[in-house]
């Protein structure tokens, strides 16, 4: 967002060098932005030799977000940066950061006066598999072959059609459905030896998946 309010405000062309010099960041970051903000909509034109152009028509209005709105966000930023890993942190100062950009000039002060704040009581216990790696492969719908040490410290082997991650403070836990056990299983991440990523995807089972997970999660509580 804030590429096109660099581009609103030239009255000329503009090159990627001079983009990411003026935002520190690299020519590749600058064109995958570019082109994520065209397949969005975002009139942007570029000219190879001359550089990049908007639209000055283009608006982009205001989210209209409240005080409490914004708290509970903040609050969600937080949350991720003391729980997950560098690289998912990342991610959510950078979609804070967006959030800035467009909000209006009355609730740019109601990000500095956040009072609420999510303080671990202890910190998560340390995984060595990669938490970014592990969310990519639920969204690929990428089995997983992994070594696994049980409660009683035995060594197993598993393969996994992985669903989602959950926070049960201090662990973190991947669910899916085990082929072994031909049934839905949690597995700590801090007890996962290794992993490795299978070339097979699977198709969505309605016996299988996220909602058939929650729903005899659900069906336990009752």
């Amino acid at each position: 967002m804030k590429i096109t309010h660099f581009l609103r405000q030239r009255r000329q062309a503009v090159t990627a060098t001079q983009v990411a010099e003026y935002f520190g960041v690299c020519k590749r970051t600058v064109y995958r932005d570019i082109q994520c903000l065209m397949d969005a909509g975002v009139p942007i034109r570029g000219e190879a030799g001359v550089g990049y152009t908007i639209d000055k028509k283009y608006y982009l209005p205001p989210i209209a977000f409240d005080a409490d709105e914004l708290e509970a966000i903040g609050l969600g930023i937080s949350m991720v940066r003391q729980w997950t890993d560098k690289q998912f942190a990342d991610k959510a100062d950078s979609a804070f950061e967006k959030i800035q950009a467009v909000l209006p000039a009355s609730l740019q002060g109601e990000l500095k006066q956040i009072t609420t704040y999510a303080v671990p009581t202890r910190p998560p216990v340390p995984w060595s598999v990669s938490f970014s790696a592990l969310r990519e492969y639920i969204r690929a719908r990428r089995k997983i072959h992994m070594v696994y040490v049980d409660e009683n410290k035995q060594q197993t082997h598993r393969t996994l059609r992985p669903l989602a991650l959950f926070f049960f403070n201090p662990v973190w836990l991947l669910a899916g459905w085990c082929e072994k056990r031909q049934d839905f299983r949690n597995f700590r991440l801090d007890r996962i030896q290794q992993l490795d990523v299978n070339e097979e995807t699977f198709k969505d089972d309605p016996n299988k998946n996220l909602s058939a997970y929650l729903a005899k999660i659900e069906s336990c509580n009752d």
